[in-house]
């Protein structure tokens, strides 16, 4: 072989790996890489900030919590221990829109910040005020809107107040049957050395609400009714009945009966009682 075509060989060996290792193969291939991604688009789009408002604190420190719609049914069977006939008869109650409930009992300190004075018999900051009258206890939330520049405060209605005290529960109390366990969960007077307590020592029922049971009976905003004959069923206010509003829950004076989900008791609207307090309700 002479060297011009050994010289001639050598070149198209070095030229065939030359064009083998830049991966062209002399098709038509337009040289497109495989393995080449296309470049994924970003959403730059900021995202909404999430909004608990399950709970809500008011100008004034005052705190509550959502209550869920739903239905339940409202009243004691007759085989509840100590239920009363003004307890019946059973009906179902359609709650038909969420609202914020006071996770406490309105205290002496957001009485006075409202009111300018303090009625109660037992004093402290962190209790529960008690001889307010029905009547003034609108006049407290109607000053606490004008505060606020609103309209949604208010007593709730009996149904709306067993409804939250009940928390999904149909038992005697949100705890369950067992009046033994009420010590955990309410100032009654077998416990409550004749007074009040500040309010949320003890444990709360399923929904986050204090003192439900015991420490001070709360006002609601209806008429008595000596049963449920013709009551309401969407949770509005019941009015027409006699000249007494009805107040629930119990109090540090009250034996465990008496502070049952269920249970009901009346007095005239300008009554002051140091054993009747009250919690409000924020409408949504």
């Amino acid at each position: 072989m002479n060297r011009r075509l050994y010289m001639t060989i050598i070149m198209g060996i070095i030229l065939m790996v030359a064009v083998i290792g830049s991966g062209c193969t002399g098709s038509d291939d337009t040289g497109t890489d495989e393995g080449y991604d296309e470049p994924v688009e970003v959403d730059t789009t900021p995202e909404e900030p999430v909004v608990d408002d399950s709970t809500f604190t008011n100008s004034i420190g005052m705190q509550f919590v959502k209550i869920p719609e739903g239905k339940f049914i409202m009243g004691a069977p007759e085989e509840e221990t100590y239920s009363d006939k003004d307890e019946r008869p059973l009906h179902e109650v359609a709650i038909g829109n969420e609202f914020y409930m006071g996770v406490y009992e309105v205290t002496q300190e957001q009485w006075e910040e409202v009111m300018g004075e303090n009625p109660s018999y037992f004093v402290g900051d962190d209790l529960p005020v008690e001889k307010v009258s029905w009547v003034e206890a609108n006049k407290f939330i109607d000053q606490l809107n004008k505060m606020e520049d609103t309209d949604t405060y208010r007593l709730p209605t009996e149904a709306e107040w067993e409804y939250a005290a009940r928390a999904g529960t149909d038992t005697a109390f949100s705890f369950g049957d067992d009046e033994g366990m009420l010590a955990e969960y309410g100032w009654y007077d077998d416990i409550s050395e004749d007074k009040t307590w500040p309010v949320g020592m003890k444990e709360a029922n399923p929904w986050g609400l204090y003192d439900v049971h015991g420490n001070v009976a709360e006002w609601v905003a209806d008429e008595y009714h000596s049963n449920y004959q013709k009551a309401p069923t969407d949770g509005s206010e019941w009015t027409g009945g006699v000249d007494r509003r009805v107040f629930r829950g119990g109090s540090w004076e009250n034996a465990e009966p008496n502070c049952r989900s269920a249970d009901r008791d009346s007095i005239g609207e300008g009554s002051h009682k140091n054993y009747i307090g009250f919690r409000i309700l924020k409408e949504l």
